[in-house]
């Protein structure tokens, strides 16, 4: 009952539709945004988009209620983190293979400048 009244939708149809479906297209839209420069507060209009999509495609194929603005922002959130995940693996990636003589990985979703102090 509670997961039911938090997300508005069953555990089946969230995992399916929102993680594994609009997730994924999170992560297209995330890894899109960073190969083509733009700048990562752009994830956060198509999360919302990406969000409303979800909610009408829980309302069409699983009667799920349209107008539910707790599934909505969750689902929307949850999107958005996938996204930025998304740009961030990316962008650090790019960094470092477009530049390899400035900067070099440090961890997963960042990048260093490389110390140039010694070269004259």
């Amino acid at each position: 009952m509670a997961w039911a009244a938090c997300f508005e939708t069953t555990p089946l149809v969230f995992a399916g539709l929102t993680l594994l479906f609009m997730g994924s297209c999170a992560f297209m839209s995330g890894q899109a945004l960073a190969l083509t420069w733009r700048p990562a507060w752009h994830a956060i209009p198509y999360s919302l988009l990406l969000g409303l999509a979800d909610r009408f495609l829980a309302y069409a194929l699983f009667h799920q209620r349209l107008t539910a603005p707790a599934g909505f922002l969750l689902s929307s959130f949850i999107l958005m983190g996938m996204a930025f995940l998304a740009f961030r693996l990316t962008r650090a990636r790019q960094m470092v293979t477009q530049y390899p003589w400035l900067y070099r990985r440090k961890g997963l979703l960042s990048w260093s400048a490389i110390d140039q102090s010694g070269i004259s």
